[in-house]
């Protein structure tokens, strides 16, 4: 999670894309609009629901136009070959 965060920060899509799960990975990723900064990245709960299963529960800070905004997801992760692979934000 943290790395997938500080990718969204650099803004390095490859590895957003190499790091998104192949049966829900989008064809690409749009750029960040101009000005944004992220602002940090507070993990709340982190949780195997299996083996090779887990959710990340976290709160990321952004700032753009002089607006502060927050995005505030549960993230599923799935394992495979030993890396971990972002699958969906959970409802």
């Amino acid at each position: 999670m943290r790395s997938r965060y500080s990718a969204f920060v650099k803004d390095l899509r490859p590895y957003l894309l190499a790091t998104w799960h192949a049966s829900a990975r989008p064809d690409a990723i749009e750029a960040p609009e101009p000005g944004l900064s992220w602002l940090g990245l507070d993990v709340k709960r982190a949780r195997m629901l299996a083996e090779d299963r887990g959710l990340v529960e976290f709160v990321a800070r952004s700032k753009l136009g002089g607006r502060a905004h927050r995005l505030h997801e549960v993230s599923e992760f799935v394992r495979e070959g030993g890396r971990w692979f972002y699958l969906r934000a959970q409802d």
